[in-house]
């Protein structure tokens, strides 16, 4: 009979346990869809792991990062325990998507968490140019990003700057030593981003870099 009490106690223990743990799961994401960074930092303390991932298998912080949860983000990362380099399903980091957004100071925290600069593929640096972010694009750049990093398809940064970004995202880029000559996969150089997109200002600053590297006088 003793022995059935203490199977009993035990399986209740269980139960209970895994209620809390199912119920702290479940808080995880909620917190982070409200950005509530009080209930992040609560369940931290009591050991949640914020690695854990979501039902369709996304990371926490990927998560505050692409819905905005800016102050669930500043709680994961510093959290020492929290992954800084992990990927979505497209290959994506956090310091990307960070750099896509323009936060200067995640990018910041991320960088000294040593988040990975110069990833293969498309890289922070062609996120960053896509948005227009000048000063995350420069702290990409004194944080050695290579400057005509190749995406899958060959477009660089300049390319992206060039049809997405804007003007003074194209004039850094260039003025920091980007190559204008360099082609895609489909063919296309930094100026034929800017022409498709109908973006002149971009086309111009371009066009007379170009013409600036020329060899003066006649031959």
């Amino acid at each position: 009979m003793k022995y059935y009490f203490k199977l009993l106690a035990y399986l209740i223990v269980f139960v209970g346990f895994s209620s809390s743990v199912a119920g702290s799961y479940d808080d995880f994401f909620v917190a982070i869809t409200r950005n509530n960074p009080e209930a992040v930092q609560s369940l931290l303390n009591r050991g949640f792991d914020p690695n854990t991932l979501s039902p369709k298998g996304e990371y926490g912080l990927m998560l505050a990062l692409r819905d905005g949860s800016l102050k669930v983000v500043d709680v994961l990362l510093d959290q020492p325990a929290t992954k800084v380099e992990v990927r979505t399903s497209l290959d994506e980091s956090p310091l990307m998507l960070a750099a896509l957004k323009g936060h200067m100071a995640i990018c910041q925290k991320l960088i000294a968490r040593d988040a990975d600069v110069n990833k293969p593929g498309w890289t922070p640096l062609h996120y960053a140019a896509t948005g227009g972010h000048i000063p995350v694009m420069r702290l990409l750049l004194e944080n050695h990003a290579y400057i005509d990093a190749a995406s899958p398809n060959g477009s660089t940064p300049l390319m992206m700057a060039a049809k997405y970004g804007s003007a003074p995202a194209v004039q850094l880029l260039l003025e920091a030593g980007a190559d204008p000559s360099l082609k895609n996969g489909l063919g296309l150089s930094a100026i034929d981003f800017a022409r498709t997109a109908q973006r002149t200002d971009s086309v111009e600053i371009i066009a007379s870099f170009i013409r600036a590297l020329k060899p003066k006088g006649n031959w």
